[in-house]
């Protein structure tokens, strides 16, 4: 194991900044190992889409602490052929032990980020074991991506009181409530609360982007955006549910300037993620 997390840690970010336009793709879902992400780099190329990196992820599933393992491991020696592929780890809250202890090996690899899904994985986020992972995780330097579609009642009030108790760890939380997206304007006020908000969330507005671009709701959209911080958003697309091609159309769509576009784009989970130190 050793000399796997010896041979793997010059791979991780192989690539600094680069004069052209970079896209950070940070949503990529590749269940099937290579054959998704050949299939997500053939398809980018196909749309004529540069994706300077691209976060690829699994999910794992409960009571197979061992298969998780291989899952992860074999992820990670992908980087190797796909050096633009951040991997992106996972576990099952409900492993309990084997979890936290999957997060500590997974951080000695050199791994920046897992993945976990409410409803994909079947757990409540406030189960204690989330926030004992989170907590795992914060310490380790990982970030914790979390779905926040806005599918399960209560969502976003769960996963702000989740950031709150684990102010030490930095949250990415995927799709930005979906629909709710409007909720997250709380972050403004939640800032002026001396003591209590750490900000220590992030966002990727992977599918939500695609509905609201071009329609009635894109002014509350960016106004939402802006309120969060612009520094606090990243570009995912969901790949395979929905294509780079889609979400970069999208994010161009946004009556928003181009700094902002580009720290969305690639700057920011550049700068979540490390890979600008690399």
């Amino acid at each position: 194991m050793k000399r796997l997390a010896l041979a793997l840690l010059p791979l991780l970010f192989p690539l600094t900044a680069a004069a052209r336009e970079d896209t950070f793709d940070v949503h990529v879902h590749v269940e099937d190992g290579e054959a998704s992400i050949r299939a997500y780099l053939a398809q980018a190329q196909a749309s004529k889409r540069d994706v300077a990196r691209f976060g690829g992820m699994l999910m794992a599933k409960a009571g197979e602490p061992a298969r998780t393992r291989q899952r992860n491991d074999d992820l990670i020696r992908l980087v190797s052929k796909y050096p633009r592929m951040l991997p992106i780890a996972s576990v099952h809250p409900h492993d309990g032990d084997a979890a936290l202890a999957e997060i500590d090996r997974l951080a000695a690899l050199g791994i920046r980020a897992i993945k976990i899904h409410p409803l994909t994985q079947g757990f409540d986020v406030t189960d204690p074991r989330v926030s004992a992972l989170c907590e795992r995780a914060g310490e380790a330097g990982i970030v914790v991506m979390i779905d926040n579609a806005g599918i399960i009642p209560g969502d976003n009030e769960k996963l702000l009181n989740l950031a709150v108790r684990n102010s030490k760890t930095r949250f990415l939380f995927t799709h930005i409530g979906g629909m709710n997206f409007r909720y997250w304007n709380l972050i403004a006020l939640l800032r002026t609360a001396k003591g209590y908000f750490y900000d220590n969330i992030y966002f990727d507005v992977s599918a939500t982007v695609t509905l609201v671009a071009d329609s009635p709701l894109e002014g509350e959209f960016i106004w939402t955006l802006r309120n969060i911080g612009i520094d606090r958003i990243t570009l995912g697309s969901d790949h395979p549910q929905i294509s780079l091609d889609q979400s970069l159309d999208a994010l161009a769509k946004l009556d928003i300037g181009e700094e902002e576009r580009t720290k969305i784009r690639s700057a920011n989970a550049s700068i979540l993620f490390g890979a600008e130190q690399d």
